[in-house]
């Protein structure tokens, strides 16, 4: 059964590489770019998440979806939407409802950063700017109670912008296993891929 792994919109589809080496089944893995999905479409949400349900649906049999932070977004959505395609959902890093102050400041802290910082992140700078306008009204409360999967929520102890939203996960998601990871920020797969894929591998052989 495939695993999907969902980069978030700061990096790319090989910021799984060093945690994917620690993981079991390997050849059961894809991770899709973003980027590449779209096929030249404008970088909305919209575009995106259609792009993503068209990679998901045209894989045989149910599917394991993991992702972190935009890529959770695209995970959680999915499951919601096609929940007989879903074995398992796995939520790292994860905003159940889009923060719009701080994605006003960042949004104006791009602005003013050059095109070429944007050059190893998921989307060019003006993708980047087009998905976040596109995002900002998204807000999943009040819906995830719907997720009928066994699902895992991850969050780095040091992730202090989605803590608070890992919590509502758990609590409102049926069964939802809540780990915060110790010593780890946002970018837990890149920060901390050898302890992520130490508890991918168990929540994954709990859910064969």
């Amino acid at each position: 059964m495939k695993k999907i792994l969902i980069h978030g919109s700061g990096h790319k589809e090989t910021s799984w590489n060093e945690m994917i080496s620690y993981m079991a089944s390997k050849e059961e893995i894809m991770c899709p770019n973003l980027s590449s999905i779209l096929a030249g479409k404008e970088a909305s949400y919209e575009n995106l998440y259609s792009s993503f349900v068209k990679y998901c649906n045209q894989i045989d049999g149910k599917i394991h979806l993991c992702g972190i932070s935009l890529g959770g977004i695209l995970a959680l959505n999915y499951a919601l939407d096609f929940p007989q395609k879903i074995k398992s959902l796995v939520l790292i890093g994860t905003p159940h409802k889009i923060p719009k102050v701080m994605f006003a400041f960042q949004n104006l802290v791009f602005r003013f950063l050059p095109k070429s910082v944007f050059e190893t992140m998921a989307f060019d700078k003006k993708g980047t700017f087009a998905l976040g306008n596109t995002m900002k009204n998204l807000d999943f409360n009040g819906k995830v109670s719907n997720v009928q999967c066994p699902t895992l929520i991850l969050c780095g102890q040091k992730d202090s912008a989605n803590i608070k939203s890992a919590n509502y996960l758990s609590q409102n998601i049926k069964d939802a296993e809540l780990k915060i990871i110790e010593n780890t920020g946002h970018v837990v797969n890149e920060e901390n891929p050898k302890v992520l894929a130490k508890i991918l591998n168990e929540f994954y052989m709990e859910n064969l």
